[in-house]
C-alpha cells in the first residue's frame, strides 16, 4: 500500500534496544544540527494530528530546530510503524504511537514491526472515544442510541477511524456490554469519519474526543458520552457511557512519542526533558485540555511499563469484542 503524506513545518533502550546506534554527537550542545520527525500514523485533522503539531511548535522552539510533522497514513497506521521501527536510531526521526500500536499485533496476521524497536520517551497524554452522532439526529442519548440498536439490530450504521482502531474496539465493546449490534463502517482516520458523519452519511461515529471537539463546540455534533470511567476534565458536560447506564464499561485511548530502539540516551533523555517541560507548560496543557486530553507526561521508563501492560490488556479487549481487520 502506498503511504498517504503530507509534511508541515511546524533513543534510551526503553521497550527494545537490538538496533546499532548510528553516529551521534553525543551529549554535546551541537546536537539537533538538523529538523527533526515527527511521524503522524494517521491523516491530518485528527487528534494524533492536533497533538503531534502542539508537541512540534514548543519542541522547536526548546531545541532551537525545526520539528517537521509529517503524516504517513495507511495500513491501520502499519506503514508508518514499520518505517520508524526502521529509521536510522540518531533521534531525528520520532513517531507519534497510540493505541494501535500495541492492538495491531493481535489483529494482523503480518506486521512490518516488534514493539521492542521502539524506544519510549514520554507518554504524553490519554483521551476518551466519544459517541456522536448528527445534531439533527433524532438520537439524543446514549440511551436512544442503544435502544434504536437493541429494536433493530445493525440497522444503525457506526464510523469509526479504521478497523481495529481505538473508537472500533470502543464501539464493539458498547456492543456486548449492551447487547445490541451496529454495522462498523471503518475510515482511514478520524478526520475524513468526522467529515461523513457531519454530511449524514452514517448514523453514529466513535472516535477520539479531540477530533471531534470543533465540531462538537460549535453544535454541529452532538455528544453522547465519553468512554473513560470519569468525565472528561475540557469538556465535563459529556456524560460517561457508565452513567448512561452500561455497568463496567471503561476504556481510554493512549497517545505517545518514541523513537527507534538504539537512539542514545543522551537523545531520549533530552527530547524526555523537553517534551514533558512543554506537556506542562501551562499555555500548552491549558490547550490540549481544551482540546479534551488528559495530560500525563510520564518518564520514559514510565512509558516502557505502560506499554508492556497495555499490550495484553488491548489484545484481550480486540479478542472478546470480535474486531477484525479488513
Amino acid at each position: 500500500m502506498t503511504p498517504t503524506r503530507r509534511t508541515l513545518l511546524l533513543g534510551s533502550a526503553g521497550v527494545g534496544a537490538s538496533l546499532a546506534v548510528a553516529p551521534f554527537a553525543s551529549a554535546s550542545a551541537s546536537w539537533p544540527i538538523r529538523p527533526i520527525r515527527i511521524v503522524v500514523p494517521v491523516p491530518p485533522g485528527g487528534s494524533l494530528d492536533i497533538l503531534a503539531r502542539t508537541l512540534a511548535k514548543d519542541l522547536g522552539a526548546r531545541l532551537g530546530q525545526q520539528v517537521l510533522v509529517d503524516n504517513v497514513a495507511g495500513g491501520g497506521s502499519n506503514i508508518a510503524f514499520g518505517q520508524v521501527a526502521k529509521a536510522a536510531p540518531d533521534g531525528y526521526t520520532l513517531l507519534l504511537g497510540w493505541d494501535s500500536l500495541v492492538i495491531n499485533p493481535g489483529l494482523y496476521p503480518s506486521i512490518p514491526y516488534r514493539l521492542e524497536q521502539f524506544a519510549p520517551i514520554t507518554l504524553a497524554i490519554t483521551a476518551p472515544q466519544v459517541f456522536l452522532v448528527g445534531a439533527k439526529s433524532p438520537l439524543t442519548s446514549l440511551r436512544g442510541l442503544l435502544d434504536a440498536a437493541a429494536a433493530s439490530p445493525g440497522k444503525l450504521t457506526m464510523a469509526n477511524a479504521g478497523s481495529g482502531s481505538p473508537g472500533h474496539l470502543a464501539a464493539t465493546l458498547l456492543e456486548t456490554s449492551a447487547g445490541v449490534k451496529f454495522t462498523h463502517v471503518p475510515y482511514k482516520g478520524g478526520a475524513p469519519a468526522v467529515t461523513d458523519l457531519l454530511a449524514g452519511h452514517v448514523d453514529a461515529l466513535a472516535v477520539t474526543l479531540p477530533a471531534a471537539i470543533g465540531p462538537i463546540r460549535a453544535g454541529r455534533l452532538s455528544a453522547l458520552a465519553v468512554s473513560s470511567p470519569r468525565r472528561s476534565t475540557g469538556v465535563p458536560e459529556i456524560p460517561t457511557v457508565i452513567e448512561a447506564g452500561v455497568a463496567g464499561y471503561e476504556l481510554n485511548s493512549w497517545q505517545g512519542l518514541l523513537a527507534p530502539a538504539g537512539t542514545p540516551q543522551a537523545a531520549i533523555d533530552l527530547l524526555s526533558r523537553h517534551s514533558i517541560e512543554a506537556l506542562r507548560d501551562r499555555a500548552v496543557s491549558e490547550h490540549l485540555v481544551h482540546q479534551g486530553f488528559e495530560i500525563v507526561a510520564s518518564t520514559p521508563e514510565a512509558f516502557d511499563r505502560e506499554l508492556k501492560a497495555l499490550g495484553p490488556r488491548w489484545a484481550k479487549l480486540a479478542r472478546e469484542s470480535g474486531a477484525r481487520v479488513e
